[in-house]
């Protein structure tokens, strides 16, 4: 994206730009039948993805800032600040929604019966053209040629959701397959639309306590990720800063 900076945090080269930017810039290389990786970064990302700097930089990889930490890394480490929080949750269904015409959308990732009920989210609720799913599980173990798949139902958005570090290497592993204009990670998105996973309330997301939110409901799943794995976060900011 033209004329936006780039905040270099722990060497990933990351989009300083607002949701309005970035929607408009995705949406305007749909139209123009062109390739792009969206991943959002976050502290999780910087430590459990450096692979990902083997393929940048890249003007098809765009990456862009989700949540605190990262926020915390730029001030402490560049004096800078971004421009917008970014994450999966709240900019896929923005980014829908400012689409002129609904998009043909293929959900990969996630439990079976959560994968199915995001589907009918995305569609019924979010207005999207949903032309495939597959669970990330027994559907994609018995799905050999999933990547044709894909293609045939001429799917321009593919929404992975497996977490970190997964969904990032399979997008990097079969993106020059995949005819569809955007790939996506989204993480735990699917759970928050399947209902099978709760949003923080509203003043916790204002107060961008929403991490803390999800550590309370998944204490055993998050601890670490919250705890030690920032703490190499910050090492590795500073290292290579």
């Amino acid at each position: 994206m033209d004329n936006q900076p780039i905040y270099h945090i722990s060497q990933f080269p990351v989009l300083s730009t607002t949701r309005d930017q970035l929607a408009d810039h995705l949406l305007e290389r749909i139209v123009n039948h062109s390739k792009t990786v969206l991943f959002f970064a976050n502290t999780n990302f910087i430590v459990k993805c450096r692979f990902v700097l083997k393929s940048l930089p890249d003007d098809k990889i765009v990456l862009v800032n989700d949540g605190i930490g990262m926020d915390i890394a730029a001030k402490l480490v560049l004096k800078s600040r971004f421009a917008d929080n970014l994450n999966g949750t709240d900019f896929t269904p923005f980014l829908f929604d400012k689409a002129k015409v609904p998009l043909r959308v293929f959900l990969l990732g996630g439990r079976p019966e959560v994968t199915k009920r995001a589907a009918v989210h995305a569609e019924q609720v979010l207005g999207q053209n949903v032309v495939g799913f597959c669970d990330g599980y027994a559907g994609m173990r018995n799905t050999p040629d999933l990547v044709q798949k894909i293609n045939a139902v001429k799917a321009q958005v593919v929404l992975v959701a497996m977490g970190n570090p997964m969904q990032e290497q399979w997008i990097l592993d079969h993106r020059a397959s995949l005819d569809a204009n955007l790939l996506m990670g989204i993480g735990a998105l699917f759970d928050f639309w399947s209902g099978h996973k709760k949003r923080a309330p509203a003043v916790v997301k204002r107060l961008r306590l929403e991490w803390l939110y999800r550590l309370y409901l998944e204490p055993r799943r998050l601890l670490r990720r919250y705890t030690w794995d920032i703490l190499i976060f910050l090492r590795q900011c500073f290292k290579f800063r």
